[in-house]
Formats: C-alpha cells, sequence, structure tokens
C-alpha cells in the first residue's frame, strides 16, 4: 500500500493537531499548574483545551498559523535560555515526533516539570536515558487516540493503530516511573 503526503509547510514541520480527547484525559490524570507554556503549539488545539479549563498558557510556535489561540509565531524554542516569562510553571506539548528528544530536553532545562504526549514506544531507547531517568510517571491510554492527521491531509480519515501516552518529566524525579492507564472519552 502506497503512503500518502500531505503537501505543505504542516508536512516539513511535522505538524500533527492534538485531539482535543488527549488533553481533557490529561486534565482529568494529572492536576496540571495554573501557569503553562505549550512550546509547539500549532494552530493550538492543547491551549484550546487547557484554556477552556482555566489555565493561563503561553502558546508558541516557529510556525505562524494566524491563529487565535497562537500567542508568538516565529519563536524558536530551541534557542531559548530561560522561559519567556516569569511564573511558567511547566511545559505542555505535543512535540515534533522528528524531534521530540530535542523538545522533551530542551524542555527540561527550561522548565522542571513537562508533559509529553508520545509515542508509547518513547520508553525503548538507551539513546534517551537521560530523559528517561527523569520520567515520573506516565499515563498510557487504553484506548486508541483519535487519529492524529498531519496538517494540510486531505486523504481518508482513519483510526491510529499507534498507542500513545502523556509522559510526565520532573527534572528533580529519582526512583522509578509509575504508569498508568487511561482512557480518553468522546466528546459530545
Amino acid at each position: 500500500m502506497a503512503l500518502q503526503r500531505a503537501k505543505g509547510d504542516g508536512h516539513l514541520l511535522n505538524l500533527y493537531e492534538t485531539p482535543p480527547e488527549a488533553t481533557q484525559a490529561l486534565l482529568r490524570a494529572e492536576r496540571l499548574p495554573k501557569v503553562l507554556w505549550e512550546n509547539s503549539c500549532g494552530p493550538g488545539a492543547i491551549v484550546r483545551v487547557l484554556r477552556a479549563a482555566g489555565h493561563e498558557v503561553l502558546a508558541t510556535d516557529l510556525q505562524d498559523y494566524k491563529s487565535p489561540d497562537q500567542d508568538l509565531a516565529q519563536f524558536d524554542f530551541m534557542l531559548q535560555d530561560r522561559l519567556p516569562f516569569p511564573g511558567i510553571e511547566a511545559i505542555v506539548m505535543n512535540p515534533p515526533f522528528n524531534r521530540a528528544n530535542d523538545f522533551v530536553r530542551k524542555s527540561l532545562e527550561l522548565c522542571p516539570r513537562v508533559y509529553a504526549l508520545l509515542r508509547i514506544q518513547y520508553f525503548e531507547s538507551t539513546g534517551r536515558t537521560d530523559i528517561l531517568d527523569q520520567l515520573e510517571r506516565a499515563h498510557v491510554f487504553s484506548n486508541r487516540l483519535p487519529l492524529m492527521h498531519r496538517h494540510g491531509w486531505d486523504g481518508p480519515r482513519a483510526t491510529s493503530t499507534q498507542c500513545f501516552a502523556w509522559f510526565v518529566f520532573n527534572r528533580f524525579h529519582l526512583g522509578p516511573t509509575s504508569l498508568y492507564r487511561i482512557r480518553w472519552e468522546p466528546i459530545e
């Protein structure tokens, strides 16, 4: 079976918008701090859910999606050496899959708490042991998330074959990682 490729900037930037159900499941599983940063916000899928739940969220991205849910465009997260605003307590993100290690490492440099939506295979690697040593817990989805199609995808919609988890990193974590199972519920 041939793979169809999306066209446009979303293809180059590896943009797969997070289903709102995934962020709602995180909110049920974790007590998130009030002030958050979404450093790879895209058009704002995670941001919208967090703000609707009462969180203050700084939404930045390298690309300008001309979205009302994006605060700063052309903002290169990887060039930052400190948090962009005081008071940010955690980073919540669905990082570009092809740069997940870089994004998680950089996030932990800047902020002690990081919540990242990643494929479950993220556990499997000796090349990211330094990151996984800071993994406090993971919330593994027991049901497959609605498929995250690449931005600009105009092909058929399908269900996901990938298992995802919310990885909760803590720069100061010592000890084993706790695993939990969570479910997403359809939005009515």
